[in-house]
């Protein structure tokens, strides 16, 4: 006892006298913290200051880089033993989830990890995390004894300098607390996402972004104990921490969520002594796996998101409507409360948090086992590369009959499978976490969700798929390659199937370098092989002023990993000839596509992040706000992401936009989009009427029921089965089903004078996820993707949005046919 005095007293001393010579943030910022919005340079600045002073306690890691060059950065904090053992802390825990092999030797310190402002204008956070790393190594160094802390300041640099920059050059001096005032009302896209607009909240289990991507890496290699998610909420809401509402996954275990009780407790007890209003168990929910709270629980941590009232509105300070000023010190000190009280449990609870953690690796009660998936080679191996992001292991199959449930009936079957199908099983480490992503159908416990209730990957990626109850025997790799194109200067062409997006990128690398490709509209056969529908040829004799023509195209093919066979001749064995018209040439495209304000800036990034960084094929943003005055004769596509233009379009900018269409141009609509131009004359889109002879509308439903019964009108993200006209060029490289993701309850008529090219018939029913009765009767007979010719050019409408966090892959390729093979006869420019 005396001894454990002694050492305690020593280490306090210690931190004493280093402490001396550590600033606080307002110190070394030069202002009281909370007082203006730090730049995120400042904050890298104030990290560094803090492991230069305190370098036996702190260690600063850049753990990536964002798409504007600001650095990714996370600080480790513990005592000075812990600090000198952090690997063997970090091996011994990957040990005691079974991801390293070997025992754990270290079952008595817990890690908890602190992420802060993953929507760049909710900035109180990463002010917090100053403040809280300095408290945390001035006031509560006792906490570190048996506690790892990893704090990540800034998820979102690209996001908060957005937000911090505007403000700062925006609001008053002194601030004004008006809520009319200009500081309190962003520019579009404002600060909440990233570079290229994504929500980073909404993108832990995709990783489709750069910042994402880097966390994982690094994420993957600790897999906290406890990871908490700091944000902003509306000005008027008080604080919000766990426990969290209802649905919970299944898989959470009832550990986690007793000791998401327990830390809301400690907070409530801190809360309460100061007068400050919190709420707990509403809103947010624990159950769509891509959030900074849902994927670490997935992952076996106590994940939590803590809310604080303000978001990017509240700047310095605001009247609230209860006439309260609300400040960003109020804000940031909220936050460094929770922080430290996170902290604070998780210290007097290390060794049971390491046992639990434990516990949660027992995947023996899982009842799918494995997961089959075949499907054509690209988009098995794009769902090898989202595995690989996550650590998850897969083998091959050995083939043979395997039994459970087939995904594409939604009822039992069996598939016959090869050595070439993916074999996902729940008999590893992350296996909950196999089974939430692979899962056909999640169970809800609750209908009131705040996000998408279904992304089961097989239907996200087009892949036929299997759920069995039984483990799998796998090989650990498949042999294969894509067999290298041989260069033959005496072939007519080159041909190449068309199935998936990773063709389009090569088609698009091909326009770029000005080769000319074809592609048909009809099946042909040439030297004992078929070609189906939008398969692409490139003809030698469209191309004699491409010096080197051989050499590039197979070039082009070998960088894209695709595999092209060259034709002696452009005689076809059956079907259509190379010079026949329904062998088109691709008119390389000109494309524009709306921004700004009447845009969502969501649908807005997802389609320039797949233009620059998938597709790689350029496009031109054309502001709404200069929509009118714009020359679209400069271009054949005009692309309108998601958006709400009803204040854009008036009569006379909607028919310009419709005599642009008419004289060869090509419009796609997207989701809300679709609004601008229903029912309107000239335009076949109508909207589908509820049946008058329904059930009359209740008006008795009692105050406290009616937002659960209103649920019964809503669609919250679920998957249905389509029937497809895949004949159509808007369709080609599709089976006759497709599996969409429905975001919501809009539902429009077939088209009367048009294609219909995805649709809903008689019976729609939800594969997966939640639709609500009086939702589902709306659906009947509805379009999904179609096309309206409209004189020389085309409309197509696009009721589901493919590009939704950019995670439904089998879904880019209805947008890439509407690109370069809809209506191709548009006018070239």
């Amino acid at each position: 006892m005396q001894k454990s005095i002694s050492l305690i007293f020593t280490l306090l001393i210690s931190f004493s006298v280093l402490a001396q010579d550590l600033k606080s943030p307002s110190s070394f910022l030069g202002y009281e913290i909370g007082t203006k919005f730090s730049r995120h340079h400042q904050v890298v600045d104030y990290f560094e200051h803090v492991e230069r002073q305190f370098s036996q306690y702190v260690k600063l890691e850049q753990y990536g880089e964002t798409n504007e060059r600001r650095p990714l950065v996370l600080a480790y904090i513990s005592s000075e033993e812990n600090m000198k053992n952090l690997e063997q802390i970090r091996e011994s825990n990957l040990k005691n989830a079974g991801i390293l092999d070997g025992t754990s030797n270290t079952k008595d310190v817990a890690i908890v990890w602190l992420s802060y402002n993953v929507h760049g204008n909710e900035a109180s956070s990463t002010e917090a995390s100053m403040l809280t790393i300095y408290k945390l190594l001035t006031e509560k160094q006792e906490y570190l004894k048996n506690t790892v802390v990893i704090i990540d300041p800034c998820i979102n640099p690209d996001g908060r300098d957005r937000y911090v920059n505007w403000y700062n050059e925006t609001a008053s001096v002194p601030y004004d607390i008006d809520q009319q005032a200009s500081e309190h009302s962003e520019p579009w896209p404002g600060g909440r996402p990233n570079h290229y607009l994504f929500d980073l909240n909404r993108d832990w289990a995709w990783a489709t972004q750069v910042e994402s991507q880097a966390r994982l890496k690094v994420y993957n290699k600790w897999m906290p104990h406890i990871h908490v998610d700091f944000h902003e909420q509306g000005i008027n809401e008080p604080y919000y921490f766990a426990p969290a509402a209802e649905p919970f996954h299944e898989i959470i275990s009832d550990w986690q969520r007793d000791f998401q009780t327990q830390i809301g407790k400690n907070h409530a007890k801190y809360f309460d002594a100061e007068g400050w209003l919190y709420f707990t168990r509403e809103r947010f929910d624990l159950l769509y796996p891509s959030y900074g709270d849902t994927y670490p629980t997935y992952m076996g941590a106590i994940g939590m998101t803590y809310e604080q009232g303000g978001h990017g509105r509240a700047g310095l300070g605001i009247l609230n409507d209860e006439g309260d000023e609300l400040t960003l010190v109020d804000r940031l000190t909220h936050h460094t409360t929770t922080g430290l009280s996170t902290i604070e449990i998780a210290s007097k609870n290390a060794q049971k948090l390491n046992t639990e953690f434990e516990k949660y690796f027992d995947n023996s009660k899982l009842t799918y086992k494995s997961y089959v998936l075949q499907g054509h080679p690209d988009k098995i191996e794009r769902l090898k590369q989202l595995l690989d992001k996550h650590e998850i292991t897969y083998g091959f199959a050995q083939g043979g009959n395997v039994k459970g449930y087939n995904y594409s009936s939604s009822k039992q079957g069996q598939l016959n499978t090869s050595n070439k199908d993916l074999v996902v099983s729940t008999n590893q480490p992350k296996g909950k976490m196999v089974k939430v992503l692979f899962e056909p159908n999640t169970k809800l416990s609750d209908s009131l969700t705040y996000d998408i209730t279904a992304w089961s990957v097989p239907y996200a990626y087009g892949l036929d798929a299997l759920a069995s109850k039984s483990l799998i025997d796998t090989n650990n790799k498949l042999v294969s390659g894509y067999p290298m194109t041989i260069a033959d200067p005496t072939a007519t062409g080159y041909a190449l199937e068309w199935d998936n997006i990773m063709d389009a990128q090569f088609l698009a690398e091909l326009l770029k370098q000005n080769i000319k490709v074809r592609f048909t509209e009809k099946p042909f056969s040439a030297e004992g092989k078929t070609y189906d529908r939008g398969s692409l040829i490139i003809v030698r004799g469209d191309n004699k002023k491409i010096k080197d023509f051989d050499d590039k195209v197979n070039a082009t093919a070998h960088d894209h990993k695709r595999t092209l066979t060259a034709l002696k001749s452009g005689f076809s064995s059956s079907g259509p000839d190379f010079g026949s018209p329904d062998i088109k040439l691709v008119n390389p495209p000109k494309i524009a596509m709306l921004s700004g304000e009447y845009t969502s800036s969501l649908s807005y990034g997802e389609l320039w992040h797949f233009f620059e960084q998938q597709l790689q094929y350029p496009l031109t943003s054309i502001n709404t706000d200069d929509l009118s005055r714009s020359n679209l004769s400069k271009f054949n596509v005009l692309v309108m992401p998601n958006g709400y233009y009803g204040g854009l379009l008036d009569e006379k900018l909607t028919e310009k936009i419709k005599n642009w269409v008419q004289s060869g141009g090509k419009l796609i609509a997207i989701d809300g989009a679709l609004n601008s131009f229903a029912d309107k004359d000239g335009f076949g889109l109508k909207r589908n009427v509820a049946d008058s002879t329904s059930e009359e509308k209740n008006l008795t439903i009692k105050y406290a029921d009616r937002e659960r019964d209103y649920t019964k009108n809503l669609i919250t993200g679920a998957i249905f089965k389509t029937d497809v006209d895949n004949t159509h060029p808007m369709a080609f490289g599709y089976d006759n089903h497709y599996f969409t993701l429905k975001l919501g309850s809009s539902s429009y008529s077939l088209l009367e004078n048009g294609y219909n090219v995805a649709y809903l018939g008689d019976n729609p029913k939800n594969v997966s996820g939640y639709a609500g009765q009086d939702a589902l009767k709306q659906l009947h007979n509805s379009l999904i993707f179609g096309e309206q010719p409209l004189g020389s050019g085309s409309v197509i409408y696009m009721v589901d949005n493919v590009m939704f966090r950019s995670f439904w892959e089998n879904g880019k390729l209805f947008f890439v046919n509407s690109i370069f093979f809809v209506n191709n006869n548009a006018y070239e420019l």
